[in-house]
């Protein structure tokens, strides 16, 4: 509990972008007045962190809307997946797949509860339920092919299945539509070229510009160890851990890490001040509107997460914490890597 009041909580930033996560359209909400403002009041629990109250909330809109209530039925997959009620999450899933009405709303109820089975997979650890992921997947592309989400799914689903030929294939599908993530199209390229990444516990990839002007990809860092800290200015602890963040930089200079310095500020000036009166010389990006956190599920900074050269996250901490050696261990592999690639390009000459 005690370290609890060393953190900034950030649930509100996090939590503000669920309904657009989520694509629930107004065309999704429900129409009976009574489920409007339940679902209203799951929108308010689920903003201030109480997953738990808000799903019970969405349920109960969705049966006062007689169980048509779409976008009910999407926040029931989503928390129920994340809070480990998947009874809740297959309920909502099945009722989708059941009042879809086109084969595009149909397709994207396949997919949702195809998403649900690889959370549920993944969680459990059971081949089986990868298999009713994937089957759910090709049911989605059956009903509406041009759907690149699925198409990205059903090779992640192949890629734990093992069927790495399948899922390379549906990975180069996916990168050859997807013409606006280019942070999502070269993850896809990745995966094509290693399957095997897929099935591990990879960080997810954003494309960012900081401060300096330097467009940065996680996945155009392959090869080198990623320190993301993510931080604010208004938060107290955060400036505590800054002279470490600091250290850690000035430490791994010229080892093959990257420090990258993630700013929950909205105000710009602010947080640029801040950054060249606190001499903080390695990268910085601001994320004023919380994208990269949501993609993190970050809700109170301090936080930091590491990256290793292949873009698996390795560790991560709330808080202030003593990282270094995780870090030195990373950087040792990652020269041990660059060395190996040395020699088998030498051989291959």
């Amino acid at each position: 509990m005690k370290a609890l009041l060393y953190l900034c909580l950030m649930s509100g930033l996090v939590v503000a972008g669920a309904a657009a996560q989520l694509r629930v359209e107004s065309g999704d909400m429900p129409s009976d007045p009574k489920a409007q403002k339940t679902y209203a009041q799951g929108v308010d629990w689920l903003r201030a962190g109480d997953r738990s109250t808000a799903l019970g909330a969405f349920k109960k809109a969705d049966k006062q809307d007689g169980n048509n209530c779409v976008a009910c039925q999407k926040q029931m997959i989503d928390i129920g997946s994340r809070v480990g009620d998947y009874k809740a999450a297959d309920e909502g899933a099945q009722e989708m797949i059941a009042e879809a009405k086109d084969p595009k709303n149909l397709a994207t109820a396949h997919e949702e509860w195809a998403t649900l089975l690889m959370r549920e997979a993944s969680a459990k650890n059971k081949d089986e339920l990868y298999t009713e992921a994937e089957k759910e997947f090709k049911a989605a592309l059956a009903a509406y092919p041009n759907f690149p989400e699925a198409v990205y799914g059903d090779g992640l689903a192949l890629a734990h299945l093992k069927q790495d030929d399948a899922a390379k294939a549906r990975f180069e599908a996916f990168a050859a539509m997807e013409k606006d993530n280019a942070a999502m199209r070269q993850r896809a390229e990745r995966f094509a070229e290693r399957p095997e990444l897929a099935r591990a516990r990879m960080a997810p990839p954003f494309v960012v510009k900081t401060e300096d002007g330097q467009r940065i990809s996680l996945d155009n860092m392959q090869g080198k160890v990623v320190l993301i800290d993510f931080w604010a200015t208004w938060c107290g602890p955060c400036r505590e851990a800054l002279p470490h963040i600091r250290q850690i930089a000035q430490k791994f200079e010229g080892q093959p890490l990257v420090v990258l310095s993630v700013s929950l500020d909205k105000d710009e000036s602010k947080w640029r001040d801040f950054v060249a009166k606190n001499n903080m010389t390695w990268l910085q990006y601001r994320d004023g509107n919380g994208d990269i956190a949501r993609l993190f599920g970050v809700n109170s900074i301090p936080h930091t997460f590491s990256i290793d050269a292949e873009g698996v996250l390795q560790d991560e901490h709330v808080g202030d914490a003593s990282i270094e050696g995780k870090l030195k261990k990373l950087c040792a592999r990652a020269r041990e890597m660059e060395e190996v690639q040395r020699t088998t390009a030498k051989l291959e000459q």
